[in-house]
């Protein structure tokens, strides 16, 4: 009810020790919505991917 109720994986400590936090959340079929949330030398950005049996796609 009151602020962000997502929690990284893994806790606090590992939330610290990565460099990289992206979101991934689910959007219509079979498209994924992924959000960089933190990055020492990227802007925050989404962009819609993909996910087949050959890799990832955008």
């Amino acid at each position: 009810m009151f602020g962000d109720p997502t929690r990284p994986i893994g806790g606090h400590i590992v939330a610290h020790t990565a460099t990289y936090r992206l979101y991934l959340r689910k959007s219509k079929a079979d498209k994924r919505i992924i959000k960089l949330i933190d990055s020492p030398n990227l802007p925050e950005g989404e962009a819609v991917i993909t996910v087949t049996t050959e890799g990832i796609r955008d």
